[in-house]
């Protein structure tokens, strides 16, 4: 019987993001982990290992592919109301206890998850994008695990894409390399980042390293990427004033114009202990990242209950310019050329250039393509 291990060990290429080293080690260079991987080891993601004194990488599958509304990755400031075609694979760099894609995510490492390796379908880059267009999406998003460590799989996937016209974005945990970036930066048009904490021992009981998220944000926005970030608020563990105020300080420090998303936890994996986070702790961190200086904040997973933070206004005379409840668009007012009717402002984003395209209705449904 096929182990899971082998099962994904088959479903591989030769990397590109790697160098070789001395006594047929490799340096991994897809996340800022930069593993050293000798012969027969993996890193820390398991899933790219070194087979011969080469770096082999996830490719040739999917364990998650659906059409979804654009504002469920969240982008609040991309083609709002279009359908996004996502798809996965296996893996991570990161262990988060909260983790709510755990099921793809943490596949290799935890035990309770290996029924993912049922979802596993063979597929290939030109499939990916066919399906993209029979879901009338607009963007195609590699999410569900961490997309740096599939980066190979991911270009191939956004060649087609954009031969077929698509935007292309990542939802990412930040960690990545100048490499990577440089790699992925033909392809991408927009990077959705998770900024967990502001204190770096608790970045690193997660897995990651604060200043490598910090330092992945500066460098997409620095690459000419839309960037937007979000953070999951958890009781007790990030949701202090003062947290809150250092992380929103940081972006504001980068560009009043960088989105943030302050989203709602719920209790899920392994971190079932802090209550789930109320509409109250939600409106209260999006008031300190206007009052840092922040011109988009946004207040997620709790529909009709955080009053304003739903709704993208105009940074010059306040008017509601995109109008929302959850992930479904009930006004959009920005014009094609992406300013506000009322002042004519450039309003920061990539907006449709025909407004009319725009889906006041929909909810997107999951897309079967087996």
């Amino acid at each position: 019987m096929t182990s899971t291990v082998e099962m994904l060990d088959a479903l591989t290429v030769e990397g590109e993001l790697y160098t070789a080293e001395v006594d047929g080690a490799v340096r991994c260079l897809a996340c800022g982990h930069r593993c050293l991987i000798r012969p027969g080891k993996r890193g820390i993601c398991q899933v790219r290992f070194n087979e011969g004194g080469k770096l082999r990488v996830p490719f040739g599958y999917v364990a998650a592919l659906q059409s979804d509304p654009i504002e469920k990755k969240p982008f609040n400031h991309v083609l709002p109301g279009a359908n996004a075609l996502t798809f996965g694979m296996l893996g991570c760099d990161f262990h988060c206890g909260y983790c709510q894609n755990w099921f793809t995510s943490q596949a290799l490492r935890d035990p309770a998850s290996d029924g993912a390796v049922g979802l596993i379908r063979r597929i290939s880059p030109g499939q990916v994008a066919k399906a993209a267009q029979r879901a009338g999406a607009s963007v195609v998003v590699s999410s569900y695990n961490e997309p740096l460590i599939t980066s190979e799989w991911a270009v191939a996937i956004f060649k087609e894409a954009k031969s077929a016209g698509l935007k292309c974005a990542y939802v990412s945990n930040g960690n990545n390399t100048p490499e990577v970036m440089e790699y992925l930066h033909p392809y991408l048009d927009a990077y959705k980042v998770d900024l967990k904490c502001m204190d770096d021992k608790k970045y690193r009981s997660l897995g990651g390293v604060l200043q490598n998220t910090l330092d992945g944000i500066r460098r997409a926005r620095e690459l000419g990427l839309w960037v937007e970030v979000v953070t999951l608020v958890v009781p007790g563990f990030n949701d202090s004033n003062a947290e809150l105020w250092e992380a929103a300080r940081f972006l504001a420090g980068l560009s009043p114009d960088i989105p943030w998303h302050v989203t709602a936890f719920h209790k899920d994996y392994k971190m079932t202990d802090p209550a789930n986070t109320d509409s109250a702790t939600l409106q209260r961190a999006a008031d300190i990242g206007r009052e840092a200086g922040l011109r988009f904040v946004y207040a997620g997973n709790l529909p009709g209950r955080v009053g304003e933070y739903e709704d993208t206004t105009c940074p010059n005379c306040t008017k509601v310019l995109v109008k929302r409840r959850g992930y479904v668009i009930r006004e959009y007012h920005i014009t094609g050329q992406g300013t506000c009717p009322h002042c004519g402002v450039k309003v920061p984003g990539l907006w449709p250039a025909d407004p009319s395209v725009v889906h006041l209705n929909g909810f997107g449904l999951p897309l079967p393509v087996y």
